[in-house]
């Protein structure tokens, strides 16, 4: 009963700063979604329910980015103000031992870690295709019709509509000139001494409202110089309502534009893999076995006949060596080897240059496949090594609150987040493998994780001096017997003794002066 006791203690003090520490770094990480794409949401006259579901959707995705650092900080927090407040000191002279007090904290973890697998598996990719879907069809959306002092502005392809002054205060346009190509070959022109111009609340429609103008028509029937109509109206009040297209916001389905590997799980990766692997082997055999048989290696009896006299000596056969070989043909054959030889060179090359884009396209895909497989497995490990790094850590430094440990936390990120990226750019380009480039940074945390467990448990501190301190004198006593004479050796050198003269009447010169 004690020990349930305890336990519900730490998981009460964990949770709170799971919870705090998981919104704080999802708001911080979307606020850097926001800025990304905060031109192409300003200005267009987007719902709220669009912008709130496109958040959502980059929410999910921030999530995996976010989680390890969570669940450091809240971590080092909990950890840390047990051990300020001195529970932690009480439960350890219970007769706890730290990694009982953590017991309920590593069952959260594990469950924390399976559930961020099925996330990153399952909703992720779900939530990339979605974000992805709305961000394509905001792109395809015009901006909200806006018009500046004397600058033409674009409203489709047919039309364009000048301004000289516009009223802030009620929207009155002073000087209208509107210019319309209809496809049927007229155009007309439009000037007018003021008007409204705006669009519909559905915006599907242009709503026009002038007063005080001139229509200009130019209507094109065959060609221009026998077949032109041309007609003028004048008008106090004219009133158009004309059809828009692309300044209203269309949900579409853009499955089909929507297929890179962050939008699939890992039984569909595994498939491309599988895929991939198969077409870049028959790429790859395209590219270079033609490039060898047909171009590079390809046999001309003209250019590999020898003379008689080089082939033999007199022990037999010898090997003999091709460009030794063309110093004995006559120019006029020397001249065409060389042509020969740099005309299969040009040709080969074309031939690779051409073929080699479908590989290396195949080999780009099967690399960011492969990325994507192991990320889906690093990051449940990723989280587990990041709380093992956290609780020891708050154990021995034992301070909470949200300074120390957020210093802390961001160091140990920085860190993590160098290189695994470095890691992922390495694999990416094929330098190296996906296995090494996607867990090096879990190989590279999971030793200090282990030590700084070792350090808990055993209540030392950091970093041991003394322990250092001793290592070296034990290291200084065992190579001295080695040293020793080299350096004495050195030290009976003339030149040695010469050059502690000269220091030496240095220093005294510095004295009397």
């Amino acid at each position: 009963m004690r020990i349930k006791t305890i336990h519900k203690l730490v998981l009460k003090a964990y949770l709170g700063p799971l919870m705090v520490t998981f919104f704080i770094v999802i708001f911080v990480l979307m606020m850097n979604f926001v800025w990304r794409y905060i031109d192409e949401l300003t200005g267009k006259g987007l719902d709220a329910g669009v912008i709130i579901e496109l958040i959502a959707y980059a929410t999910t995705n921030m999530i995996p980015l976010g989680l390890p650092i969570v669940m450091l900080l809240a971590a080092i927090m909990t950890m840390g103000n047990l051990g300020e407040n001195f529970e932690l000191l009480a439960m350890k002279s219970a007769g706890m031992s730290i990694m009982q007090i953590m017991k309920p904290l590593i069952a959260v973890v594990i469950l924390m870690s399976i559930g961020s697998f099925f996330l990153i598996n399952n909703l992720v990719p779900y939530a990339n295709k979605k974000m992805t879907s709305i961000i394509i069809d905001i792109r395809r959306q015009k901006n909200v019709m806006e018009f500046k002092d004397g600058l033409f502005f674009k409203v489709n392809d047919d039309m364009s509509i000048r301004v000289e002054k516009q009223d802030p205060e009620t929207g009155l346009l002073h000087n209208v000139l509107i210019y319309n190509n209809n496809s049927s070959g007229s155009m007309t022109t439009t000037i007018a001494e003021s008007g409204y111009i705006r669009l519909s609340d559905d915006k599907r429609f242009l709503n026009v409202t002038l007063y005080n103008g001139n229509n200009y028509q130019n209507t094109r029937n065959g060609n221009w110089y026998t077949k032109n109509s041309m007609r003028h109206d004048n008008f106090d009040v004219q009133e158009m309502s004309l059809e828009m297209e692309g300044y209203d916001f269309k949900r579409t389905d853009n499955s089909d534009m929507i297929g890179g590997s962050q939008t699939k799980n890992i039984t569909e990766l595994q498939s491309d893999i599988d895929s991939l692997d198969v077409m870049v082997t028959e790429a790859t055999s395209k590219s270079y076995e033609p490039l060898f048989k047909d171009n590079i290696f390809k046999q001309d009896i003209q250019v590999l006949q020898i003379a008689d006299s080089l082939k033999k000596d007199k022990s037999g056969f010898k090997d003999v060596n091709f460009l030794d070989s063309l110093e004995n043909l006559p120019l006029r054959r020397k001249h065409g080897v060389w042509s020969s030889a740099r005309s299969t060179a040009f040709n080969s090359r074309n031939a690779f240059t051409f073929d080699e884009s479908t590989a290396k396209d195949a080999l780009n895909q099967l690399y960011r496949s492969k990325n994507d497989w192991h990320r889906k497995l690093t990051l449940p490990i990723s989280v587990i090594i990041f709380f093992l790094i956290g609780a020891p850590l708050g154990a021995i430094i034992k301070k909470g609150g949200l300074g120390t440990p957020i210093v802390i936390s961001v160091a140990f990120f920085v860190i993590y987040y160098i290189i695994s990226t470095s890691g992922e750019k390495m694999a990416k380009e094929g330098t190296w493998d996906s296995l090494t480039g996607m867990w090096i940074s879990t190989m590279v945390l999971a030793p200090i994780a282990v030590y700084l467990l070792i350090k808990a448990t055993n209540d030392a501190s950091l970093i041991d001096v003394d322990w250092f301190y001793n290592k070296y004198q034990w290291l200084k006593r065992k190579s001295a017997p080695v040293w020793l004479p080299i350096a004495k050796r050195i030290t009976s050198m003339p030149a040695w003794r010469k050059m502690r003269e000269r220091v030496k009447a240095r220093k005294a010169r510095k004295a009397l002066k």
